[in-house]
């Protein structure tokens, strides 16, 4: 997966052709997606742009669901991956991204975080209760 630079590809405001002037270097090239399965909890640590850091998540175990009605945040276990808009078939994978509706011990919950990049699930409760 690469990302767009500007300026590499596409017309000048006249219509005509840009050329590169050269290829894309190694800071300017992307990385492939991490999707998050659960499992047992396996993170990494990558250096990103400006010496900053983000925490890849592998595998996780719990998640952070948070109450809106009692104003609480509790850790509970990751059951099942329930629905996902981002793709169909990340459900029968049990890929956990950004607005997947997780399956977990309190009831249903909306993922609100992005797991790949912060390196945790944080949740929304959003139906409570012993769903089956």
């Amino acid at each position: 997966m690469a990302v767009w630079h500007r300026g590499l590809e596409g017309r000048t405001h006249t219509g005509a052709r840009m050329r590169p002037a050269r290829k894309k270097k190694k800071r300017e090239l992307g990385s492939q997606p991490t999707y998050t399965k659960i499992g047992t909890e396996k993170r990494k640590v990558i250096d990103t742009f400006g010496g900053n850091i983000k925490v890849r998540l592998y595998q996780a175990t719990f998640a952070n669901v948070f109450n809106p009605e009692t104003k609480t945040a509790k850790k509970v276990k990751i059951l099942d991956v329930v629905e996902n808009s981002a793709n169909v078939d990340f459900v029968r994978r049990k890929i956990i991204t950004k607005g997947a509706i997780i399956k977990t011990e309190i009831g249903l919950a909306r993922v609100t975080s992005k797991p790949s990049k912060d390196g945790v699930v944080n949740a929304v409760l959003i139906k409570e209760g012993n769903v089956s």
